[in-house]
């Protein structure tokens, strides 16, 4: 199905938790969120049914984000419940690594193809100082298992935050060198509803230019299997590749795909639109499948011909974490 600005819409990006055992300093606010109250959290068998009316208007292709979904019980169970919808051909989750290695094995088996980890830095005293108390030897440990398991393309999200962790572009870019793994730069967002301002941004055009100036040349890349904005590159003689996401200096509305489900069940055209659809509570007074598709169909054609990222984050009452990552 194509929104009315003729981009197809084939993508969901499904937070199945509130809930994050980390608390990142761009992400929430350090005493955290207030969690949401179990019975408002989407069931796996709701999830499923959302997912079986979503592919009536064209949804492929299935995220899972929270929050931290690892935090979730029994998360393959619903791996292997999305897998068994056959227009669903590919199924992805974004994860912050440090509940990977334990979990990996059986995540693969159930049928998860690939996955995204957000890793900030590459010092154990930053990275703990940036997640608020997190241990990079669990998420370096989630990273080599995922490899070992071939779950394959690893994808590492690095914000780059000006006076945080920009002294380390190189050095993450240097991790392609050795191992095949894609390390992707973002661009510093306004997220949450918390204090965020300018002088934390750093561009993508300095991001590369001080790869280039560095390490060498980037040669450009052809996009890596998944949906995302990224523009890749590779450093010469590279195991993996480097992705650029532009999200302020160069957004990508013009291509935007996907739509985003909340935990709590309510479906947004994007993710800086305050605008939603309350899918819980159709669904849970008995609509078929057909009305949720309905649904599903309303909201693509409202969905934004662009956010408004450069005004800030919008929600004063959630921040981005308890719509979906």
């Amino acid at each position: 199905m194509q929104d009315n600005f003729q981009r197809e819409i084939n993508y969901l990006r499904i937070s199945i938790t509130d809930r994050c055992n980390l608390r990142c300093i761009y992400c929430m606010p350090p005493e955290g969120v207030k969690s949401i109250p179990h019975q408002e959290i989407l069931r796996f068998e709701e999830i499923i049914r959302l997912i079986q009316a979503a592919v009536l208007v064209g949804i492929r292709k299935v995220r899972l984000t929270g929050g931290e979904p690892l935090v979730r019980r029994n998360l393959p169970d619903l791996i292997r419940a999305i897998n068994s919808i056959p227009e669903v051909d590919d199924l992805a989750l974004t994860t912050n690594g440090t509940l990977l290695a334990p979990q990996a094995e059986e995540l693969k088996k159930a049928g998860l193809k690939r996955l995204n980890i957000s890793f900030d830095s590459l010092k154990p005293e930053r990275y703990r100082y940036i997640t608020r108390g997190g241990k990079i030897d669990d998420v370096l440990e989630g990273i080599k298992t995922a490899l070992a398991l071939d779950l394959k393309p690893v994808k590492i999200n690095t914000v780059v935050i000006k006076g945080f962790n920009d002294d380390e572009i190189c050095d993450l870019a240097q991790v392609t060198l050795k191992y095949p793994l894609h390390i992707r730069f973002i661009e510093l967002m306004p997220v949450a509803s918390i204090d965020w301002t300018q002088e934390n941004y750093l561009s993508t055009e300095k991001v590369k230019m001080v790869i280039k100036n560095q390490l060498g040349s980037l040669q450009k890349m052809d996009k890596l299997a998944g949906n995302g904005p990224a523009k890749y590159y590779r450093l010469a003689g590279a195991k993996g590749t480097i992705g650029f996401i532009t999200a302020q200096s160069n957004h990508f509305c013009a291509s935007c795909n996907r739509l985003r489900l909340s935990s709590t069940g309510t479906l947004r055209p994007c993710l800086y639109d305050q605008k939603e659809v309350d899918l819980k509570g159709a669904l849970r007074k008995g609509a078929s499948i057909e009305e949720l598709a309905e649904l599903f169909a309303y909201t693509i054609l409202y969905k934004p011909k662009g956010h408004s990222l450069t005004k800030g984050w919008p929600d004063k009452k959630r921040v981005m974490s308890q719509i979906g990552g």
